[in-house]
């Protein structure tokens, strides 16, 4: 298991914190409750359980492979904690995945919860946790890569067995346009697939940024525009972490029905923030959360879409503002959802 650093939760919350619950006209804490809470958080494991889901979702077999333990045993301080109210379950096809509770109803519970959250995470993650959930991303990205190379020929005839392009090109491009962006901006488009976004983007602004993992998928998206006579586009093989490095500014990012092919959807938010100039905006566009499991075996959908609010945590938890929002239902009981969020003008990197 991995070193851990030890928590005091009595001593370690500041002295505002407290007082900004207890002034809370809506807090009245269950003691039993809060009690409950603390039982949860009396475990080291358990602690580092709830610092690892911070920012992602994990299955049973990923926390045990993370923390070298068995599954009946992960199993059991998954239970404690979901009962504690600190995690909640989320089923992913025939699988139970784990994240942070976010959608509370009792603003008493929001309060203590978020209290014991942010002192789980003021303490460090070892180096070796951190290397181990990388290696978990690395074998999710290789699964979504592998069914991208062997489908690309059917790219779009297994992405219309969701939804065809044209039930939300249109509303997602005029999300990005009422930002009131103009010729000179430069926009970058994350996962675009053969290219049929790129068009109006290229169109209308200076310089375009195609961003894919699929190498075969930007060599179509370049055989398209070359024969539509486009020419300010660069095609950047690639994730959001390896374009960060590149320390490129863009003025806007747009990604369509993308996100729940990704092996880490909150660090897409983390990412893009970080290469977004202020100001600049983010518009999402995905299906919200589902049952249709035949998706991940018929698309290589890795996550049955998500959550509004699960968007909208891990926007705001980098900076981001949320904007906009549109839903389109589709007949086949698919819900698409068009989601903008906006880099404020001064940022938490500079202020």
């Amino acid at each position: 298991m991995p070193n851990t650093s030890p928590i005091n939760i009595a001593s370690s919350i500041a002295p505002s914190s407290i007082e900004a619950v207890d002034a809370h006209p809506c807090a009245n804490v269950d003691i039993q409750n809060l009690s409950q809470r603390f039982k949860a958080c009396g475990d080291p494991l358990r602690l580092q359980i709830l610092q690892v889901l911070k920012s992602d979702t994990f299955g049973v077999l990923e926390l045990a492979q993370l923390f070298e333990t068995k599954q009946s045993g992960m199993s059991h301080h998954l239970k404690v904690l979901s009962n504690a109210g600190l995690v909640e379950a989320q089923r992913e096809g025939n699988a139970i995945f784990y994240r942070r509770p976010f959608n509370q109803i009792e603003v008493a519970n929001q309060l203590t919860t978020s209290q014991l959250f942010l002192l789980v995470d003021s303490a460090p993650l070892p180096a070796e946790l951190d290397q181990r959930i990388e290696k978990i991303r690395e074998q999710r990205a290789v699964q979504s890569q592998a069914f991208f190379d062997k489908s690309s020929e059917r790219f779009s005839e297994q992405q219309e067995m969701i939804c065809d392009y044209s039930q939300y090109a249109e509303a997602s491009y005029e999300l990005l346009e009422k930002s009131g962006l103009g010729r000179d901006n430069v926009i970058l488009e994350l996962g675009s697939g053969e290219g049929q976004f790129l068009k109006p983007l290229s169109l209308n602004h200076k310089q375009v940024i195609a961003l894919d993992t699929s190498e075969t998928l930007l060599q179509k998206a370049q055989k398209f525009t070359r024969s539509e006579g486009l020419s300010n586009i660069e095609f950047v093989v690639g994730d959001t972490s390896t374009f960060r490095a590149q320390e490129t500014v863009v003025d806007a990012v747009i990604m369509n029905m993308v996100l729940h092919h990704v092996p880490a959807p909150s660090k897409i938010f983390e990412d893009c923030y970080s290469f977004l100039s202020n100001g600049g905006v983010m518009v999402v566009c995905d299906l919200s959360h589902h049952h249709q499991d035949w998706a991940k075996d018929r698309c290589g959908d890795l996550w049955l879409g998500f959550e509004p609010q699960e968007l909208t945590s891990w926007a705001q938890r980098v900076g981001f503002e949320e904007d906009e929002s549109v839903f389109i239902g589709l007949r086949n009981g698919f819900q698409i959802q068009l989601r903008k969020f906006v880099k404020p003008l001064l940022s938490k990197a500079t202020q």
